[in-house]
């Protein structure tokens, strides 16, 4: 009978590893769709309703996340790390940093419609959300200095906004519109990015 060649065997030591990657994949898909539900039901949703978009049991989930505060910090951090890897991706793909910029201010925006029901959720536990948001400017501030200090380098945008009062600034604009209809926060921060360009010269 012949042996397979060592190409043709998966060593020991790879199927673990391909069990902790698949793991991490399929950890990450339900975060996702954690988040998908969160900003479409709030983070009070169902569990249930969590499993069924992810496709997974209910028991995955706490398995995973033995606590709903544990799967809301989860989440948050997910979207945290995402928001933080897209910046020198769109840096590398954007038509200019000024359209970088804007790529990652959408996303950023869209992560605060999710963060803002976190610290409702959590402010009973203030030394966990202060960790959160610790963690959160941590990572978010130097990505989106990166992308002002590269938009300014281009000449496309006047040079000395500061990336924490940036994000501070949009932060305030995207808090809950409540009942009103009319009140568009990405509409507002639009106006905010367009009021950073360099004018024209004469």
């Amino acid at each position: 009978m012949a042996q397979e060649s060592p190409q043709e065997s998966p060593s020991r030591e790879d199927k673990p590893r391909r069990r902790r990657a698949d793991a991490v994949r399929n950890q990450q898909a339900l975060l996702a769709a954690a988040a998908e539900v969160f900003v479409v039901s709030g983070v009070d949703a169902p569990i249930r309703e969590i499993a069924a978009r992810a496709g997974v049991g209910m028991g995955t989930i706490y398995r995973h996340f033995p606590t709903r505060a544990d799967l809301i910090a989860a989440v948050y951090r997910h979207q945290v790390e995402e928001c933080a890897e897209a910046g020198p991706r769109l840096l590398a793909e954007a038509d200019s940093p000024l359209a970088a910029l804007r790529g990652w201010v959408d996303l950023f925006v869209g992560f605060l419609v999710t963060k803002h029901g976190l610290a409702h959720a959590m402010r009973s536990d203030g030394s966990g959300f202060e960790a959160l948001h610790a963690y959160f400017l941590d990572r978010l501030v130097p990505v989106c200095d990166r992308l002002l200090t590269a938009a300014a380098e281009a000449d496309e945008i006047a040079p000395g906004t500061q990336a924490y009062e940036l994000m501070r600034g949009i932060g305030n604009l995207c808090i809950d519109r409540g009942s009103d209809p009319d009140y568009d926060p990405r509409r507002l921060v639009a106006l905010l990015i367009n009021g950073l360009r360099r004018p024209a010269s004469p």
